[in-house]
């Protein structure tokens, strides 16, 4: 699955964005100022940036700038309200696939999105085709359905990997209850209700958890958060 980077400070936008791009098959995590795109591609990878310019410490420009020395693979979409020519001619000497200003055309948008991540290469060829979620804890490597906690095997299911998957995907944004059920069971004619959602959902935690080390928030109403703790 590719992951995105949404860098964006307007917070219904950007829910919007990734709302739209998770639709669409993408696994997306928000930023909304630098300091934190800046923290996140340290400890992620991703496969694309969806980046503005007017952020509330720093702008789109500096940020593009580093991402590329990081790494001049990623391609970098700028998405803004500067529409003036220097402003755009600048977004590409930054090293940017693409500029788009805003209003725009979500499909436009998802369309622009596909082809940059086309001419930039799949997030599996550039890490090796693995699958895997890991800090100094936890390993989970999908591929091969394995996980440890603490060195120690763990026994898990195939519905908690599948659970496991949708959320370390998605770390750091809310994945509600009613999309789990859909992702993670209707597709494959197995109905599981929400009381055993719950259940599951409880049953993983007790096997990788512990005191000292906490993966999954309960959002009241609304549903989980992976916790990202990757080094």
């Amino acid at each position: 699955m590719e992951r995105i980077l949404v860098v964006e400070d307007d917070l219904m936008l950007s829910t919007g964005l990734c709302f739209e791009l998770d639709s669409a098959g993408y696994a997306t995590q928000a930023a909304y100022n630098c300091k934190k795109a800046e923290y996140l591609m340290e400890k992620e990878k991703f496969s694309l940036v969806i980046l503005d310019i007017n952020l509330p410490d720093g702008n789109g420009f500096d940020l593009c700038k580093k991402i590329k020395d990081r790494n001049n693979d990623i391609p970098v979409i700028f998405l803004t309200a500067n529409d003036l020519e220097e402003d755009v001619l600048n977004g590409y000497d930054m090293g940017a696939e693409d500029y788009i200003t805003k209003p725009f055309r979500m499909p436009i948008l998802l369309k622009r999105v596909e082809v940059a991540l086309r001419h930039g290469g799949t997030a599996s060829e550039k890490q090796g085709n693995t699958d895997c979620w890991q800090d100094d804890f936890l390993q989970i490597d999908f591929d091969a359905l394995t996980a440890l906690r603490g060195g120690e095997k763990l026994s898990v299911t195939p519905n908690e990997y599948k659970l496991l998957r949708v959320l370390t995907a998605n770390a750091g944004n809310v994945v509600t209850r009613k999309l789990l059920l859909e992702k993670l069971w209707d597709c494959d004619g197995n109905f599981i209700d929400d009381h055993t959602l719950t259940v599951t959902m409880n049953r993983l935690r007790a096997k990788i958890e512990d005191e000292e080390h906490t993966y999954i928030k309960t959002v009241r109403g609304l549903g989980y958060v992976w916790e990202n703790n990757q080094t």
